[in-house]
């Protein structure tokens, strides 16, 4: 049959499930908008380009399905940028729909005509510029499968206006195609294999790093399976949490610049470590000269572009992680650490931190959340600060997908966003947005789209009146200048928040945060807290900068 490929868009998009889109309409992309009206996909405007692609990056990685984002020519495509880079580097995958002026004004200077293609080629996985309208649903189909097979990733798809008006000869895509094969056993070299089971047989001081790639491959299980079989401790990097259970007994925490002491030293002291989906980013390794030393790396990654590229690996493993870690479960044999176990304990009883405190502060206010979302099918998304490593160290986070961040790029304003495709995505969980004082002022407006579409988030605004995280460097390493850091003048984010109709609460004591949570809870309605905090509060540990994983900055 014949249809627009604007209606060709939507039958491919109801093809592979979407649901939800997130976007903001334009003229370049009204085509497709209309294609929309009145049909199956729930569309949300949010209130900034930028709030669309964090909201579906936020989706894809709460569900595990493919977030998709839509957005017209010019401004309405820049203003995607920074979340296709936030996608790229934490491995999410996002589909782009992006209008384009239509192909004869192409090169022409047209109004709200900019390169799209061109810009975003380093910060996508793939991307398409389409010139053929009776290409575009293969295009839209293979933009898809690329996005989430191997390592996942943002693509996108930038659409002239008058390709999305052309009529074409649709055919609905063959839902018994065979799937693409999956590698054997063969091709990951069997004798490789076997090396590896070999050196962790012979390890006297193991440690297992999981990082994100370990949930986007789905195998959290297997994980814990083969930690457990070798009584073997575990550290996670930033995005790995939720992986391996932070209550577990064989969990140490999070490793890298601000990860607990435990984990760094139990790193800094292994003979052997088997990284699985972690990418070894700077944040993790510190000085990566002498982070490999005296110790023997095996890395599991899908990705083989990942193998030696930061860390130079012994036994490189690259492939499917789902069928790859069975083989090396199968393979090895039980063991216990006993000696090893009894280092570790020492450390942690070393290092054992003291929580009590009569003080409203971050850490508390986050173990005390943990305790009253215990048991209950949560969501923490987080912005990008102190606040955030404070989360990353205190949250009590049992579930893979429980916890969403920006790891690779570090993108203030991702929270909010984020926290409303989470929501989106699993209306079941409740989410809960942990947020700083100068990332909210970012994307803050989109309290609107949570009113608009009436979103029981919780917001959490830790609210210490400047850039904590760069306060604290300029702090520690600059003379204490706090150059364009400390917040020139109060915001009332109470009132901001009932601006929007959403119901705003304020912290300053333990108690009155209590209180406040509670009543949040309770409701089945966004609400915001805001929960003040002393500006001098620093983030420990921390890393010396450039130094060995157990060297630490006196704070």
């Amino acid at each position: 049959m014949k249809i627009s490929g604007a209606n060709a868009i939507v039958e491919c998009l109801l093809e592979q499930g979407v649901d939800t889109v997130f976007g903001y309409p334009g003229g370049r992309i009204l085509p497709l908008y209309d294609a929309l009206y009145n049909g199956a996909i729930r569309h949300i405007r949010t209130s900034h380009e930028q709030g669309a692609i964090h909201a579906a990056d936020g989706y894809a990685r709460a569900s595990g399905r493919v977030g998709v984002c839509i957005a017209t020519s010019g401004p309405g495509a820049t203003n995607l940028v920074t979340g296709l880079a936030n996608a790229y580097l934490d491995s999410v995958p996002v589909v782009v729909i992006t209008g384009q002026v239509s192909t004869n004004l192409i090169g022409a200077d047209a109004f709200q005509e900019v390169d799209i293609y061109g810009i975003t080629m380093p910060i996508t996985k793939h991307n398409f510029l389409v010139k053929d309208a009776d290409a575009l649903p293969g295009i839209i189909r293979s933009a898809f499968s690329i996005a989430c097979s191997g390592r996942p990733g943002p693509v996108l798809i930038d659409i002239p206006s008058d390709i999305q008006t052309s009529m074409i000869e649709f055919c609905s895509q063959d839902k018994n195609i065979a799937p693409s094969p999956q590698l054997q056993l063969s091709e990951y070299g069997s004798a490789l294999v076997n090396k590896a089971v070999a050196d962790i047989g012979s390890a006297k001081q193991p440690v297992m790093i999981v990082g994100g790639g370990a949930i986007s491959e789905g195998i959290p299980e297997q994980v814990i399976g083969l930690a457990e079989k070798l009584d073997i401790p575990v550290v996670s990097t930033l995005m790995g949490l939720g992986v391996f259970p932070t209550d577990h007994p064989q969990f140490l925490g999070m490793t890298g610049m601000h990860g607990s002491k435990v984990a760094n030293h139990a790193i800094h002291g292994a003979d052997v470590v088997i990284a699985i989906g972690s990418r070894f980013s700077d944040r993790v390794t510190n000085n990566t000269v002498i982070y490999a030393e005296g110790k023997r790396v095996i890395h599991i990654d899908v990705d083989p572009a990942e193998l030696d590229k930061n860390i130079p690996s012994h036994i490189g493993l690259s492939g499917n992680l789902e069928q790859l870690l069975p083989i090396l479960n199968e393979r090895i044999q039980d063991a216990a650490q006993t000696q090893w176990w009894k280092v570790i304990k020492q450390w942690q009883e070393k290092f054992k931190e003291d929580h009590r405190t009569e003080v409203l502060t971050a850490p508390w206010m986050l173990r005390r959340l943990s305790e009253a979302a215990a048991g209950q099918p949560y969501i923490f998304t987080t912005d990008v600060g102190q606040h955030q490593m404070w989360a990353a160290q205190n949250l009590n986070l049992r579930e893979p997908r429980s916890w969403i961040t920006s790891g690779g790029l570090g993108t203030m304003g991702f929270g909010l966003p984020a926290a409303i495709g989470a929501q989106v995505a699993e209306p079941e969980k409740r989410t809960i947005c942990i947020v700083g004082d100068a990332g909210i002022k970012m994307t803050g407006c989109e309290l609107f789209t949570v009113a608009s579409e009436n979103l029981p988030l919780i917001t959490i605004i830790v609210d210490n009146s400047c850039l904590g995280m760069v306060r604290q460097l300029q702090h520690l390493f600059w003379n204490q200048h706090y150059s364009a850091t400390l917040a020139p003048a109060e915001v009332n984010f109470v009132y901001f928040a009932k601006a929007f109709g959403i119901e705003g609460h304020l912290a300053t004591t333990q108690e009155e945060f209590n209180q406040v949570l509670s009543v949040a809870l309770a409701s089945d309605k966004a609400s915001v807290i805001v929960v003040k905090i002393p500006q001098e509060d620093l983030v420990a540990p921390m890393l010396m900068p450039n130094g060995p994983l157990n060297t630490f900055v006196d704070i």
